[in-house]
């Protein structure tokens, strides 16, 4: 059945329990049966594993949720808003973003220690970078020199997106504190 048949059929049961394992689009599909009148409870894939009883398939996993919703002890997880999620997704960007800004720093610095130039992590660093690149030297070639000019741009930029998102994310979260 497809997304779209799926949406369909659930639209045309009576209102009912719909229990659904916690994955990547659990939450979307939550919002859209509670629109159509359904009780929707997800449960965490680690409480559904105990009650697989054999090779894991669309059936199997089925019953396996069915029996964990119907334990009496079983907790379920909290379906996010729309706006959560929304979050959710600033938060990751930006922490990717900085990830990718640090893997640059330091094939940066790495780049300049073999030629013998040492920079300290974080500004500093990056600081001393710019001065090391500023100067004319023989000693460091001009197609290296550039590259790391390169590099120091797309850190920059990756920079100016992570504060973007700050700005982003303080709107979102009043009081949020971020690197």
């Amino acid at each position: 059945m497809s997304r779209a048949q799926f949406h369909r059929f659930m639209a045309e049961q009576a209102p009912s329990v719909v229990v659904m394992e916690a994955c990547g689009g659990a939450h979307f599909w939550a919002r859209q049966m509670i629109k159509l009148g359904h009780d929707v409870k997800l449960i965490s894939p680690r409480y559904v594993k105990p009650f697989l009883k054999r090779q894991k398939n669309d059936a199997a996993d089925a019953e396996a949720i069915v029996d964990a919703a119907q334990r009496p002890e079983m907790r379920f997880v909290e379906i996010k808003t729309e706006a959560q999620q929304t979050r959710a997704v600033l938060f990751r960007n930006r922490e990717q973003l900085v990830h990718q800004r640090t893997e640059l720093t330091n094939a940066l610095r790495a780049h300049l220690y073999e030629y013998g130039y040492i920079a300290p992590q974080g500004s500093p660093g990056i600081k001393q970078i710019h001065d090391i690149l500023d100067q004319e030297r023989d000693d460091l070639p001009k197609l290296v020199r550039d590259l790391c000019r390169d590099m120091l741009q797309q850190i920059a930029e990756k920079t100016a997106r992570i504060q973007a998102m700050l700005v982003q994310l303080k709107e979102l979260v009043p009081g949020i504190r971020a690197e």
